[in-house]
């Protein structure tokens, strides 16, 4: 019997038809498919288009990848390590999802587990689902912003993805299952001879009621983050005046979905609770027009409609577009002066709102121990918004997993850390969030917009007039200036094979031989002296060399550079994805000295690309 979903009458499943029901593959294109996966703690993805073609939108899976998707759920299940768990599982809106989510939940099932199939949602949506009580865990299929023909699979509780610790546990065992295929085949085989179709009917009956449940749970989930308070009269207070404030200035903002998860999740509804005028497009599952990463040119769409709606409504003056499971969100604005719309850069959307959930916190407790946490290659334009507030920086290795396990280890010291993420990404993470999210982003925003006693606090604290009428722009004007490399810009990836550990040290020989070689145009630059950070997860060390890191030496690594004071000014970054199989570089830069910047943005690859040869010894 098939079954489709009642919100866009999409095809969840088949309870007769079992996927993995064909000729066995060869142990061969097995061992050869795990070979291409790409494993970390942020996720695991591959292409998994049969074709192989990372652009491929085919729904057609090879046999080799459904069975590495099962090891992943026996994985996923051994790991867990309960009797008879409770599991969500859900998927985003690429083609391959169905037929993976479709040999999740038989396996799953077949295991022992209870599991509630939410088929395409929002990757914050379920996972703030997961926050409940008596769920022990979840298995989203995604594979975030990269290509349509890629997917994956991401695995947590709690209301995020696994701890690097757990992650690498969870790992361990998924290579143990590819190991022992002779030994995983046959369990596979034994759980599809005992398999309960009635079982598997009534798991695909349940999606619409399931995700209705979450959508009710998410909502109110959004608004204790967005309000800081789990009680309705509080909320219900706040909200009133948030919706009052908004009808005195009003506010529009134009949703560009890209066919992506959020297409089936609270957006319009939440937006509009907030008295926001809303305009949706692209917003069924599947409707992918561009390109899936919400960064340059792929925001041109949402800009363009943007502009089209701000010509016959001055209130719309933002827009956003997402990745394909909804976490990642980046923003269009209207520049009020030139009456266009322009794009917001990752590290200033994720500025703002730290301006916004800073402002309010102080606000709130004026004298509290206030902090946040950041990924490496997040700008140092936060420090100095921190700095204002009277609050501090803290810095782990890229991942969200490191930024949460960062910000609960602060919090376990007594700072109150009520945002955290990743800048270079785009996007926040607002306690008790433990995953970005574009809603939150959006609420921070029209806090930021619409409530004036955030705007002012921050103008307050620059030392600077308080603008009787304050626009997006102004406030975007108002951040301290900083020249960033865009993470997904041509500039800032590389292809370099060498091993890390290897070209970690060339680099620091290379650095150290040309700072002396360069140190009179560098300090009329500005910069007189340097030191380096290496993140490795939760951990920074402040140190040159080996000693300041440790096996496989995957870290992140950067370089500060200081003026004559002390303060530092500019950093040279870099990191392999572990995502992705690209290796990326950054330079930050306070000012607006663009040929400074081209400078140290030259100078970091040509450093990079002298380690990666073996002309260093």
């Amino acid at each position: 019997m098939t079954y489709t979903d009642e919100l866009h009458s999409l095809l969840i499943a088949d309870s007769e038809h079992d996927p993995l029901a064909g000729p066995l593959p060869s142990f061969e294109a097995i061992e050869e498919a795990y070979r291409r996966m790409i494993i970390s703690s942020s996720g695991w993805r591959t292409v998994f288009a049969a074709s192989g073609d990372e652009e491929d939108a085919t729904d057609a899976v090879r046999a080799e990848h459904l069975i590495l998707t099962a090891l992943a759920a026996v994985a996923f299940y051994d790991e867990l390590a309960i009797a008879k768990p409770t599991v969500l599982v859900g998927l985003d809106a690429r083609p391959t999802g169905r037929i993976l989510g479709s040999v999740v939940v038989r396996t799953l099932l077949g295991l022992g587990s209870s599991v509630r199939y939410l088929f395409i949602t929002a990757a914050p949506q379920i996972m703030a689902f997961s926050h409940q009580d008596g769920c022990d865990g979840f298995f989203y299929i995604s594979a975030s912003h990269n290509p349509i023909g890629h997917n994956g699979f991401k695995m947590g509780s709690g209301g995020g993805v696994y701890s690097s610790e757990r992650a690498q546990a969870l790992a361990s065992r998924y290579a143990h299952l590819v190991a022992d295929l002779q030994g995983s085949i046959d369990r596979l085989v034994a759980l599809r001879s005992f398999f309960d179709s009635t079982a598997f009917g009534k798991t695909l009956e349940a999606v619409d009621s399931e995700r209705r449940q979450s959508s009710d749970f998410y909502r109110r989930f959004i608004l204790q983050t967005a309000f800081y308070s789990k009680s309705e009269a509080v909320i219900e207070t706040a909200l009133r005046s948030l919706k009052s404030q908004v009808a005195g200035r009003p506010l529009g903002i134009v949703a560009e979905l890209n066919g992506s998860a959020r297409s089936t999740s609270i957006d319009e509804e939440l937006l509009r609770a907030l008295g926001v005028s809303v305009a949706l497009y692209n917003n069924r599952p599947g409707m992918v027009v561009h390109p899936i990463v919400p960064e340059g040119e792929n925001l041109d769409l949402c800009r363009t409609l943007l502009e089209q709606h701000y010509r016959s409504d001055r209130s719309f003056i933002l827009g956003y577009s997402v990745d394909n499971d909804g976490d990642r969100g980046n923003i269009v604005y209207i520049d009020e002066k030139t009456r266009t719309a322009k794009i917001l850069d990752a590290q200033s959307v994720y500025a703002l709102c730290v301006l916004s959930e800073l402002a309010q916190s102080r606000l709130a407790d004026p004298d509290g121990k206030l902090a946040t946490v950041v990924n490496g290659p997040t700008s140092m334009r936060i420090d100095a918004i921190a700095h204002a507030f009277g609050a501090s920086v803290f810095r782990c290795e890229v991942g969200e997993a490191n930024v949460v396990a960062l910000a609960d280890a602060k919090r376990s010291e007594g700072w109150h850390v009520p945002i955290l993420g990743e800048g270079s990404n785009g996007g926040n993470i607002t306690h008790p969030a433990r995953v970005r999210d574009p809603l939150n982003t959006l609420v921070s925003l029209v806090q930021l917009l619409r409530n004036p006693q955030v705007a002012e606090l921050w103008y307050t604290a620059r030392a600077s007039d308080v603008p009787a009428h304050y626009s997006i722009g102004d406030l975007i004007e108002s951040l301290p200036p900083f020249i960033t490399t865009g993470a997904f810009s041509p500039s800032a990836l590389m292809k370099i094979t060498t091993p890390h550990r290897l070209l970690k040290a060339r680099y620091e020989e290379a650095f150290v031989r040309q700072w002396e070689q360069r140190r009179s145009e560098l300090a009329k630059l500005g910069f007189v002296s340097w030191r380096i950070y290496q993140t490795e997860g939760t951990v920074c060390r402040q140190g040159l060399g080996e000693a300041y890191r440790t096996p496989p030496y995957s870290g992140g690594y950067k370089v500060a550079l200081s003026a004559e004071d002390g303060e530092e000014r500019a950093f040279l970054w870099m990191r392999g994805s572990k995502t992705e199989p690209v290796f990326r570089v950054m330079v930050d830069l306070a000012g607006s000295d663009h040929k400074t910047y081209d400078y140290l943005l030259e100078w970091h690859r040509g450093l990079i690309e002298e380690a990666a040869s073996a002309s260093v010894l």
